[in-house]
Formats: structure tokens, C-alpha cells, sequence
């Protein structure tokens, strides 16, 4: 069943930090998805200085992996300027000038990388919002934009590194939450493994994004990216995708999977279920709609 949120804040008004707004949107729509919980979440930039989000576990399993991983950074000629560890999860920021394709599919190869980008940081784990709160301070995130997935566990195991959001492998900033399954999944995947791309889990979510990704590196427009992926992908889905200044949905045309959105002049807020979009304004009626079936948008800060 699984439920997504996405949200983008268009100035500067606000009354809730991006953080505090995902949680919220995801608590009221945990009943969809129970085991473990996630978020997309956009920093500023700073020029030159990757974001990398890594799963080590606990104990010296952990300070072994991020032995490991300062030894490939230094293989990469990539400078680390901060680290921190955080529940299951370390997270550097590091110096990096070189092809960032190639360098995340040598960090995938010493630890699994939830993560990576100029903006980009993917926190998730099992539990519900407000547990995946308490471990890693999501509420205090107070970016411009971000998405968020509440997981029931249907076809993998409930881990960490099953839950989403996914982020495109290889592909930097670009994010996707998903609700239903793509069913031309191994063919799309075979051509784009021809084409170089690798993929780290069986998840049909992490082809939607390597998918879109490439559509931008080729110089795709999101709104073009999203308009071929309605013709390209079958199956029922409803997904949103975030990149460092932007967000948008797409939906297939049987639109078997639901969604909500609300838009006003400070933000716009979509989700699965309309109680997500009632928890940013408790009491109030909000002049929602259900986007039709086969269509797609975008919003850019």
C-alpha cells in the first residue's frame, strides 16, 4: 500500500520547518505503511562539497566501515570536511571535483550509500515518523523542499535499506518516493545496464529515479522526464521526484494508486491521502484536488 508526501515550500513564509511538515504529512498517513519511514531532504550547496550518506551498522562493524570508506576517499582524491554518525547511518561531506557517477559506484562497492549530492540527504530506517525522528532530528531540517515514505513491507524485508526514498545511483540529487509497481521492470533495467548504469537493490523505485536521472543528464527538461515515463513505464503507480530546486509527480493512466495535492501562494503539499494535507493546517478547509489520471507536473523554487 505504502504513502507518500512531498512538499515545497515557494518563499520564505512558513510556519513549520520542511522537516516538521513531512513528519506530520507522514504520521497522518502511517496507517499505509507501518514499517519503516524516510525522507528526502535538500540542504543549501556548498560549492565543490558533496553530501554522502552512508548505512555502517553499530559497534566495530561500524568504525570498520568508515575505515574503509575514508581509505576509498582518499583512493578518489576526495577531502573529507565533516562527518558525523547518527543511529545506523554516518554522513560525510567531502571535497570532490571528479566524475561523480563513477565515484558512487566505487563508495557503493566498500558501504551501502543512502545517498549522495550537492543537496541531497536521505534519512530513513524502520519504524514510524515520529521513531525516525527521535534517532536523527528530521524535525530540525528547515530546507526549501522534500519528500517523504511510509513503507509496508510487500516484496523485501523490513531493513533500513529497503525503505524508501531511493536515490538515482549514480546520479546526484535527484530522489523518488513511490506507491505501486512498475511492471516492465527487468527490461527497463536491462537497457539501462547496457548502457553503464548500475543498480544496487531489486527496489522498482530506484529504476524510476536512474531512469529520470538520465533523462536530465541528457538534457531532458523534468516535465519532458515525466511526460515519457506515463508512455515508457507500465504498471499502476503514482511517484514523486525531487531534484535540488525542484519537485513533480507523475501518475499512470489507470490511476489505481491515489494522491492528493494542495497549492497556494507558499507552498504546494502532495500526498496519498488528504488527512497528510490536513495535518499542515489543523481545522481548516482545504481546497484540494486528485490529479487525473496520466498526468504529470512540477513546481521550481
Amino acid at each position: 500500500m505504502c504513502g507518500i508526501a512531498g512538499i515545497l515550500f515557494k518563499g520564505d513564509h512558513r510556519n513549520l520547518t520542511a522537516g516538521q511538515a513531512l513528519i506530520n504529512m507522514l504520521d497522518g498517513c502511517q496507517h499505509r505503511g507501518p514499517d519503516s519511514t524516510g525522507y528526502a531532504l535538500y540542504h543549501e550547496t556548498k560549492d565543490g562539497e558533496l553530501r554522502l550518506r552512508f548505512l555502517v551498522g553499530e559497534g566495530m562493524e561500524a568504525a570498520e566501515t568508515v575505515e574503509r570508506i575514508k581509505e576509498k576517499f582518499a583512493e578518489w582524491k576526495a577531502e573529507v570536511v565533516t562527518e558525523e554518525s547518527t543511529g545506523l547511518n554516518h554522513t560525510f561531506t567531502v571535497r570532490f571535483d571528479g566524475d561523480v557517477q563513477k565515484f558512487s559506484y566505487a563508495m557503493e562497492h566498500v558501504a551501502k550509500l543512502f545517498s549522495i549530492g550537492e543537496s541531497l540527504d536521505i534519512i530513513k530506517d524502520i519504524g514510524g515518523a515520529h521513531d525516525v525522528d527521535k534517532i536523527y532530528d528530521v524535525n530540525s531540517f528547515n530546507g526549501t523542499h522534500g519528500l517523504g515514505h511510509v513503507r509496508l513491507a510487500t516484496e523485501s524485508d523490513v531493513k533500513p535499506e529497503a525503505a524508501h526514498p531511493f536515490w538515482a545511483t549514480g546520479f546526484a540529487d535527484v530522489a523518488i518516493v513511490h506507491n505501486g509497481q512498475i511492471t516492465n521492470y527487468y527490461k527497463m533495467r536491462r537497457r539501462l545496464e547496457k548502457r553503464g548504469f548500475e543498480f544496487h537493490t531489486e527496489n522498482d523505485s530506484e529504476l524510476v529515479a536512474v531512469y529520470l536521472a538520465e533523462k536530465l543528464k541528457l538534457g531532458h527538461s523534468l516535465d519532458e522526464a515525466l511526460k515519457q515515463s506515463i508512455d515508457d513505464l507500465d504498471g499502476t503507480f503514482s511517484f514523486l521526484v525531487s531534484t535540488k530546486d525542484q519537485i513533480g509527480y507523475a501518475k499512470d493512466r489507470l490511476a489505481c494508486k491515489p494522491m492528493v495535492k494542495f497549492e497556494d501562494d507558499d507552498i504546494i503539499a502532495i500526498a496519498s491521502e488528504e488527512v497528510s494535507l490536513n495535518r499542515l493546517f489543523p481545522g481548516m478547509a482545504l481546497n484540494t484536488m486528485e490529479p487525473p489520471p496520466g498526468t504529470y507536473q512540477t513546481w521550481h523554487r
